[in-house]
């Protein structure tokens, strides 16, 4: 399986520094950020036992409701700064806040008058437009698309129409087990002529970015080797 490049690498000296130093976080999943951290310690002595730093979870939705959790929690998880702690905050992959979860903690960070300081680091969204070659100054992030396959077409229609007429890149994202599926789908649905990008495991060894007009995607479909590897998607129309 593909390897992750060293972290500092990856996210540079400063930040693990800083993220060494921090004994409070919140984060999408404990499990992770403590792995995280203690793939820091290789690099850089955290300045508490591991065992010891306290690590928060973001709320969750309850299952089978729409309804958002409750703020409260939020201004709960901002008691350490209110006390003079700095908290760190971290997804499970790419940037907190940009595509992943985490803009409500900083939502109510900024009500309560608390200083936000975003700390560079990988973002699988912009290294994929970055790599693909597409319009960089004008793109949007759709998210997921639908799975049901009418609605996919029809959205994906959607947006292909407000790329030609923008000259916008649209940016899309799938579950990784389902990234053939929706690679499938636009080649299907996508004119001919639209330049369509898969970037697949960016920031991993073995990770390719690959740019070609819809019709020669049509003539050599893409293959994912590794269905557990995240993968972007990216597309302008002509």
């Amino acid at each position: 399986a593909p390897q992750a490049p060293p972290l500092e690498d990856v996210l540079g000296a400063q930040v693990l520094i800083t993220a060494a130093r921090l004994s409070h976080w919140v984060a999408e999943d404990a499990k992770v950020a403590r792995a995280f951290l203690k793939r820091v310690a290789q690099q850089h002595t955290l300045a508490q036992p591991l065992q010891s730093i306290d690590v928060q979870e973001l709320p969750r939705p309850q299952k089978g409701r729409n309804e958002p959790p409750d703020p409260r929690r939020y201004q709960q998880l901002l008691a350490p700064v209110l006390q003079g702690h700095d908290i760190g905050l971290l997804s499970d992959a790419g940037l907190p806040a940009v595509a992943d979860p985490g803009a409500l903690l900083v939502a109510a960070a900024h009500v309560a008058g608390v200083r936000v300081w975003p700390l560079a680091g990988a973002s699988s969204l912009l290294l994929a437009l970055a790599a693909s070659g597409l319009q960089g100054q004008r793109f949007a992030f759709a998210g997921y698309l639908p799975t049901d396959a009418t609605e996919r077409a029809s959205r994906v229609r959607a947006l292909e129409a407000a790329s030609r007429r923008e000259q916008q890149t649209q940016i899309a994202i799938e579950t990784p087990y389902r990234n053939a599926a929706l690679a499938a789908a636009l080649i299907e649905t996508l004119q001919p002529a639209t330049r369509l990008a898969i970037a697949c495991g960016v920031t991993l060894a073995g990770g390719w970015c690959v740019t070609r007009r819809v019709s020669a995607w049509r003539a050599a479909p893409p293959a994912f080797a590794d269905k557990h590897l995240p993968a972007v998607f990216l597309w302008l129309a002509e």
